[in-house]
């Protein structure tokens, strides 16, 4: 039996049983057995502690747009959220979810995500009412009326910024990147259709629940173009060709995505070489120069 750390408390829960278990890039992950039921709980030092809250509101955020359109898909219920204090650690409580393999549910993801990003919240724009996060980086929301406005300011723009700051950035990079950012009112739809994107669609992010319905996990969600949710689960792989037959079905790609798929993934390789380091220098470069 593992125990929970010894800062970290579950008020209101009878423990009766701890696993450490696999559980994302930045947090520790238990699954903790109550009296009131299986649980998955997530907690970390300050600096990731401070992401949960976002991922509370990211998850509420997918939920309300499934409610809206009805898409076959399940989001964990939060419990519970653990505020960090100085002398305990913090924590999100979800739901359990006994998985099987997710790419047994990949058809079914497929629709059921054309039909989240078909919801209408009868947001203002594009954004979020509050920034988030995009694992441990910060991520710029608010609200603007243009996608591309929206995609330069609140997306590329904080990602070069920090990189320069983080002396990544290399001067080669100048020209292209100046060239890419004034010409996205081109490049990008002014005004498509808004839609709630889960933000962070890689691979590990999706599951397949024990009866075979896919699952969706650690959200960076904000209303924006549909098609940067689908270019993410394109940029590491991990998704199988019906998962992509059948969004294709259900609402079909505009011309011209393979264009904006490396713009969108652009802002994901930004933060990965913020992240983790040069090592990502490389398919910046090729993004930029593409």
């Amino acid at each position: 039996m593992t125990v929970l750390p010894p800062r970290l408390n579950l008020p209101g829960f009878s423990i009766r049983n701890v696993i450490r278990v696999r559980g994302g890039d930045i947090a520790e992950a238990y699954r903790v057995d109550t009296q009131q039921g299986r649980l998955f709980v997530k907690t970390g030092r300050p600096e990731v502690s401070a992401t949960f809250a976002a991922e509370r509101d990211g998850l509420a955020l997918l939920r309300r747009a499934l409610e809206a359109s009805g898409a076959g898909v399940r989001v964990p219920e939060v419990k519970m959220l653990v505020p960090a204090t100085k002398t305990q650690l913090g924590a999100l409580v979800l739901e359990w979810i006994d998985t099987q393999p997710a790419r047994a549910a990949d058809a079914k993801l497929g629709e059921a995500l054309a039909v989240l990003h078909r919801a209408d919240l009868g947001t203002p724009g594009y954004g979020a009412d509050a920034d988030n996060f995009i694992g441990r980086t910060p991520q710029v929301n608010g609200w603007l009326s243009e996608w591309p406005a929206f995609f330069r300011e609140r997306r590329l723009e904080p990602q070069i910024a920090r990189a320069r700051s983080a002396g990544l950035w290399q001067a080669r990079w100048d020209v292209p990147a100046a060239r890419l950012l004034g010409k996205l009112g081109d490049l990008l739809p002014e005004r498509p259709r808004p839609s709630v994107l889960h933000g962070d669609l890689w691979s590990g992010n999706r599951l397949s629940d024990a009866s075979g319905q896919p699952v969706l996990i650690d959200p960076a969600a904000y209303t924006g173009h549909r098609e940067a949710d689908l270019a993410m689960t394109e940029l590491f792989g991990g998704f199988s060709a019906s998962f992509y037959e059948a969004y294709q079905a259900t609402w079909p790609l505009d011309p011209g995505y393979e264009r904006r798929r490396r713009i969108y993934n652009l802002y994901h390789l930004l933060n990965h070489l913020n992240l983790f380091g040069a090592g990502y220098a490389g398919q910046v470069d090729a993004a930029l120069r593409g």
